[in-house]
């Protein structure tokens, strides 16, 4: 009996409506299918219920924060509840302060924008480049990739112990990877940093959107995530969490909205004091539609119910990894072994393909979006391949053709809109490119592995 058959008297619940869930797509071989949204992790597809409150919203859209008229001040309510809706959301303390950014990229630029002088940060090889790249103007020290849960925070101990100083600190991890989709032990890592007397920022990114995300729960100091993986358009994020740092530093952007008062000096300088609130760094006009849009796939998360959620998304994962499991040829990438808990993010290789070939072959045969490279975790990546830190590679593999070993990797990801079907759809496409190969001849183009459009069917 199948995975799917054995859930059929289970009481899961049924996927979310989301945008694009009837969209077709061409073929290669002839015909059109249902395009199978399996990318979820790079960036889920809007929930209905967003878009329709956001198209509810939008005849009466205004200025934020600026405007006396009746539009301006509707737009403005509905910011700032945005706001407190975030912030229950996420189980925020009353002290913390939740600012809107652009993106979890943008959030964590922003924090280590405010952090000391001489902070000294601490972060795993195995973030994200939004987590790993930031920490430009403070003493960064790399952690090793651990391969346990345990080793994560005996790792993270032992470098707080070790550290030249005991000025502030700060530990940056992940809830989620976006590689394995592993689960991190957030609440314990929190405590070391803690004992350490060290600050800690979770990127929730990949965990807000699978799992609820607590931030008295967890005890972590900061949480930053994007509305793109959370069922929200583009363009909005959050960074939600203790206001001293942010408070103490200047804005992360100057302009209006962020100053409370300008005013000229005799000397012909200008003085300025900035807001302690939120506004302190969210100088410019914001983006109310994409805050909206996060506010109400918050409330479409909850009304759902994250348990029924996590049930359904895990059984989709079961089904997946015995899928898989049933091919010799594929290897699952992981950090902390088969057993580990993991979201809806799964990343493996094939062996005798390249994996943008494998990609290029499930869209162009199948209809099924899934992502290959290196996933913006280069370091995590090339250990989980056990290659060489320095060995040359970037995401597509440019150099390597169809045929030949790419250092990359193939990633499905699904979530609370995927359909069952997109998942059966996936496994037999990949047992049936592994036992019978392409139909199709492919080649590189501008980067990426694409159908040669002038050749004929296999």
């Amino acid at each position: 009996m199948s995975v799917f058959a054995a859930a059929a008297d289970q009481s899961l619940c049924t996927p979310l409506p989301v945008l694009g869930k009837d969209v077709s797509v061409p073929l290669v071989t002839g015909g059109e299918v249902t395009y199978a949204a399996l990318d979820y992790a790079a960036s889920a597809p809007a929930l209905q219920r967003v878009w329709d409150d956001v198209a509810a919203y939008a005849p009466y859209y205004g200025s934020v924060h600026r405007g006396a008229g009746y539009l301006s001040q509707l737009s403005t309510d509905l910011f700032e509840n945005s706001r407190a809706t975030v912030a229950e959301f996420l189980g925020c303390r009353a002290e913390d302060q939740v600012i809107f950014t652009r993106s979890t990229t943008d959030s964590l630029n922003l924090l280590a924008a405010v952090v000391p002088a001489d902070c000294q940060v601490f972060v795993y090889e195995t973030e994200h480049h939004a987590s790993l790249l930031p920490w430009r103007d403070a003493q960064v020290t790399y952690l090793n990739a651990p391969r346990t849960p345990a080793q994560a925070v005996e790792t993270l101990e032992r470098a707080l112990a070790d550290r030249d100083s005991y000025g502030p600190a700060l530990v940056c991890v992940t809830g989620a990877s976006n590689v394995t989709g592993e689960l991190w032990p957030v609440k314990e890592l929190a405590a070391a940093a803690h004992a350490h007397g060290a600050r800690i920022v979770l990127d929730a990114a990949q965990l807000a959107p699978h799992h609820p995300v607590d931030i008295t729960d967890l005890d972590v100091d900061w949480i930053a995530f994007s509305g793109h993986k959370l069922y929200a358009p583009f363009g909005s994020g959050v960074l939600a969490g203790r206001a001293d740092w942010l408070r103490d530093a200047e804005p992360y952007l100057a302009g209006g909205g962020a100053s409370r008062r300008v005013a000229r000096r005799g000397d012909g300088g200008v003085d300025v004091e900035w807001h302690t609130t939120a506004a302190r760094h969210e100088a410019g006009s914001p983006n109310v539609i994409g805050v909206y849009s996060i506010a109400s796939a918050c409330k479409a998360l909850t009304e759902a119910g994250f348990d029924n959620l996590v049930a359904r998304e895990q059984h989709l994962v079961t089904a997946v990894r015995t899928g898989l499991a049933e091919v010799p040829e594929v290897k699952v990438l992981s950090l902390f072994g088969d057993d580990a808990p993991r979201v809806g993010v799964i990343s493996f290789v094939v062996e005798g393909w390249n994996s943008s070939h494998f990609a290029a072959a499930l869209s162009a045969e199948y209809g099924i979006g899934v992502r290959d490279g290196l996933f913006c975790a280069h370091p995590l990546v090339r250990t989980l391949l056990g290659s060489d830190p320095q060995e040359a590679g970037e995401c597509g593999a440019p150099e390597a053709g169809p045929g030949e070993r790419s250092l990359n990797a193939i990633r499905v990801s699904f979530g609370a809109g995927t359909p069952d079907e997109h998942i059966e759809r996936f496994v037999r496409a990949v047992k049936e490119l592994v036992s019978e190969g392409a139909q199709w001849k492919y080649r590189t183009e501008d980067g990426r592995c694409v159908p040669d459009r002038g050749a004929a069917k296999l």
